[in-house]
């Protein structure tokens, strides 16, 4: 599946892995990307710095302005990639939740 046209990867920092949730920090260059992926689990992003998201679902490219402290969900099961679109690093954290009904 074609992503998008930057070699630089983002650099995750797994900072808890249980049985009941995986938190990891993304640190992102400008340009950088995730690499396509997708979640096993429901999840949660918590944006550590303004910026702006390019998200390539395999059909199309989708940019979203948000800001530090915004959050947004996602279901499991979604093959995407993410790029930073800003022109300064960004980072957010990521939250998987693997047994929602165990938080």
């Amino acid at each position: 599946m074609p992503g998008f046209a930057c070699t630089i990867p983002a650099v995750p920092t797994v900072q808890q892995d249980d049985a009941s949730v995986r938190v990891t920090r993304w640190d992102f260059t400008p340009g950088a990307v995730t690499g396509w992926h997708e979640h096993g689990w429901p999840y949660v992003v918590v944006m550590l710095a303004d910026g702006i998201l390019r998200v390539h679902d395999g059909q199309a490219v989708s940019e979203t302005a948000l800001k530090a402290g915004d959050t947004y969900t996602r279901p499991a099961g979604i093959r995407h990639d993410v790029m930073n679109g800003a022109d300064h690093p960004i980072a957010f954290i990521e939250i998987e939740l693997k047994r929602p009904g165990a938080l």
